[in-house]
């Protein structure tokens, strides 16, 4: 219920309720009014209407339904899978009958608390919780409430044990296996240990994607299930939606250069021989093949390559910027946090390199 309050001729104060703060206080939006009375009137019309929201007696199912109809246009095909698949999970449970404008902090621990007597993991949990906070902050967005709950309703995050990277002799191990397997699959390890590309990053390259000495990485090739349930192979942006060009060194540019004279006249995708893009799996296939001829630890994925580049240049003295770019991250802050002992392994060397300046 808003309130008016005259401060002085033509000044008038209008105040809110919008809810409860994390410690259950009630939360106030106040406004300060020039004009008539009836200006605050209005004033205050439009803020009752702003707390209990635009979206009338909607319920969360269907914002959920209408947030994914209005956003999944800009989507790439798997996030439209992912967030629909966790989108149907929150509908299985009780609060998705609820109304948006009556979900509180609450209500979202006790759904999270469900989950959990249901089985249901921690990681899920936290995909699912992600899900639902997104689609309230466009709730928000949208005016249907004045604050999220979700994000006043974290879930617990387990703590992660810092995976550990490849060694030099293990990726050189596969690079030496790869040559013997198939040339395709040396070009392609090869590639993701030195530039970082993601495997579905790596099915989407094409022999123009060299530019002089360095190698564009602008698109992804996605295996995702459309509306009707059939699995769509589609090409599009990457998974950051960032465009990067990484430098090769001399001997991996030699190594493209050959290939595609060789190629180039063919096709026009490195990992394909026709004209249709290559589906990722072709190259996850080529890295199971590969760890197995060079007999290395079955723990590490196609992804630790990836890892692996990262690792050393960082670990190396590159800037944190610069691996950033190389990797496609938006925010070199995301790079610090995933690669942080690294940065605290350069960190250590440095300090010692002074220490023995300052001695000298």
């Amino acid at each position: 219920m808003a309130t008016i309050r005259q401060r002085r001729r033509g000044v008038w104060e209008v105040r809110s309720f919008i809810g409860y703060d994390n410690a259950g206080n009630p939360k106030q939006v106040s406004r300060t009014v020039h004009g008539s009375k009836r200006d605050a009137q209005r004033e205050a019309a439009r803020l009752e209407v702003k707390a209990t929201g635009h979206g009338g007696g909607r319920r969360v199912s269907d914002l959920l339904d209408e947030w994914i109809e209005v956003k999944s246009h800009g989507w790439a095909p798997h996030t439209v899978q992912a967030y629909t698949n966790r989108s149907s999970k929150i509908k299985e449970d009780q609060i998705a009958n609820q109304t948006v404008a009556s979900l509180g902090v609450a209500d979202i621990d006790r759904w999270a608390a469900r989950c959990r007597r249901q089985g249901v993991g921690e990681s899920a949990i936290r995909n699912r919780h992600s899900t639902l906070r997104t689609a309230l902050q466009q709730a928000v967005r949208w005016e249907w409430i004045a604050t999220n709950p979700a994000s006043n309703a974290p879930v617990r995050q387990a703590n992660r044990i810092q995976r550990s990277a490849m060694t030099d002799e293990d990726v050189r191990a596969v690079l030496d296996a790869a040559s013997e397997v198939d040339e395709f699959a040396y070009l392609a390890l090869r590639l993701a240990a030195e530039t970082g590309a993601r495997r579905a990053e790596l099915a989407a390259l094409r022999w123009e994607s060299l530019v002089d000495d360095r190698l564009v990485i602008d698109r992804q090739v996605t295996v995702a299930a459309d509306i009707s349930g059939v699995r769509r192979k589609t090409v599009g942006a990457t998974k950051t939606g960032n465009r990067r060009a990484v430098t090769l060194s001399a001997p991996t540019l030699e190594v493209v250069r050959v290939m595609a004279e060789a190629w180039a006249p063919l096709t026009v995708w490195m990992f394909s021989p026709d004209d249709d893009a290559p589906n990722p799996d072709r190259i996850g296939w080529w890295w199971r093949r590969v760890r197995k001829a060079a007999g290395i630890d079955e723990k590490w994925r196609l992804h630790d390559l990836r890892h692996w580049s990262a690792t050393n240049a960082i670990a190396g003295g590159a800037d944190v910027r610069t691996v950033a770019n190389r990797l496609g991250h938006s925010d070199p802050s995301m790079t610090l946090r995933v690669y942080s002992h690294a940065v605290r392994a350069a960190d250590v060397e440095l300090a010692a390199k002074l220490g023995a300046v300052l001695e000298d």
